[in-house]
Order: structure tokens, then C-alpha cells, then sequence
């Protein structure tokens, strides 16, 4: 129970590193246009978008869907609607992580400093941090292709591949929608060869989020288990 949540946690934080980026006609570098996402990134104060994560490893498949809002500079909540009522709280300081199928409430305290720390990684500084732990190349080139082969959707894709195996991904694809400068959906491979999709839909700028959104009250019926994820 606990590494699954601990799996889909570090996924779904990773999946948000990028959430939204530029497009430009104009950079011909797969590196100029990853820094451009970064300094894209710091001029947005909050969003919100509904995000589907699909796991697959073998034959077995897992969805999961919710809607997931962030505020600068690193405020990350994630109400799940399949599985139902599934949250995870990422508050600046400690994240929580609500399983209702099984009445627990996992919480973790994150340190700042932490290469790992959570949410934080939702920033430009995180952003950085994958540009000096993973390689940057367009997977098919500059021009837009399609997202898949059931799909008409044009998207750009930067292929991420990881400088040493200390990292928890082998390669990360990035797949930008030219038209409203975000991303579309992020695919990354595990160590163990799995593939989780991440992909973003009904995006909304700077609403003005409030801080109490991301204030969790654990239902008092729940078993708590803290500081879960890491150990010194």
C-alpha cells in the first residue's frame, strides 16, 4: 500500500515539474527551448487542470484521474475523482496523501533543501534541476507531430534522458501543444521499465488560487502514518 502511494506521489509531483511552457517558432535548440519553459514558468502565479495518470506495466494498466491546482512557489493539491475522494496536499512544509480505500492518511514533513522535496520541484529552480541531471534532445525533431496515432492533436516533444542511474526515470518525454503554449501529456519510464502518462486538459491561469486551498483536514476516522517516505 504504501509503495504504491509512495510510487504514484513521486510521479505525480514529477508530472507537474512542467506543467506549462512556451512555444516558439523562433528557438532551434531542444536546450534554448527547455530554458524557455522555465522562465515561462515563473511568470505564472497559480493553475489549475485536470490531469489523467495512466500506469502500465505489462499488461496491467491503472487510471487515475483528478484535478490539480498549484500556487507559487510550491502550494500542490490533487483531488481525485477516480479513485474517488484520493488526495494528496503538498502544503510548502508537509504532504499528505488521503487512500480512502483504505482509511489512511499518509504524512510526510519535507525538508526544504531536499533534492526530493515535493511539490517544490514545480518551480523554475526545479526545472533546473532536471536540466542538470538529464540530457535535453527533440525526440522527432522541432516540428509539431501527432500526440498519438489515435489522436489528431499536433505536439512537440523533448526527450529527456537521464546523465546517471541514480535518477528515478530512464527518459521523460515532454509533449508541448503549439497552440496554447502548455503541455499536453508527459511519459516517463521507470528503472523498472514501466511507463506512467500524465496528461493535462482544461487548463486555468492565474485565478487568484487562496492559500486555504491547500489546507487538509484528515478525516478523523483515518489511521495516520508520518514521515512514511524517507528516512535519514
Amino acid at each position: 500500500m504504501i509503495t504504491h502511494a509512495n510510487r504514484i506521489l513521486s510521479l505525480v509531483v514529477l508530472s507537474l515539474l512542467c506543467a506549462f511552457s512556451a512555444f516558439s517558432q523562433t528557438i532551434t535548440t531542444a536546450d534554448s527551448f527547455f530554458s524557455s519553459v522555465s522562465e515561462v514558468y515563473a511568470g505564472i502565479k497559480d493553475y489549475s487542470a485536470t490531469i489523467t495518470i495512466t500506469s502500465v506495466s505489462g499488461n496491467k494498466s491503472e487510471e487515475m484521474v483528478g484535478r490539480a491546482a498549484f500556487k507559487r512557489p510550491n502550494l500542490l493539491r490533487i483531488d481525485f475523482s477516480k479513485p474517488d475522494e484520493q488526495t494528496i496536499v503538498f502544503n510548502g512544509e508537509i504532504l499528505t496523501i488521503y487512500l480512502p480505500a483504505y482509511n489512511v492518511v499518509l504524512s510526510q514533513t519535507v525538508e526544504k533543501k531536499s533534492g526530493a522535496a515535493g511539490a517544490s520541484l514545480a518551480t523554475p529552480e526545479g526545472l533546473s534541476l532536471m536540466k542538470r541531471y538529464y540530457t535535453i534532445a527533440y525526440a522527432t525533431g522541432p516540428e509539431p507531430v501527432q500526440l498519438d496515432e489515435k489522436s489528431r492533436e499536433q505536439v512537440v516533444v523533448l526527450l529527456l534522458s537521464r546523465r546517471s542511474t541514480t535518477e528515478m526515470f530512464r527518459t521523460i518525454k515532454l509533449m508541448i501543444n503549439p497552440s496554447n503554449k502548455s503541455i499536453r501529456r508527459i511519459e516517463a519510464e521507470t528503472i523498472a521499465g514501466d511507463t506512467v502518462l500524465f496528461d493535462f486538459t482544461g487548463y486555468a491561469f492565474n485565478q487568484g488560487i487562496l492559500d486555504n486551498r491547500f489546507v487538509y483536514d484528515s478525516p478523523a476516522s483515518a489511521n495516520m502514518f508520518n514521515n512514511f517516505l524517507f528516512s535519514e
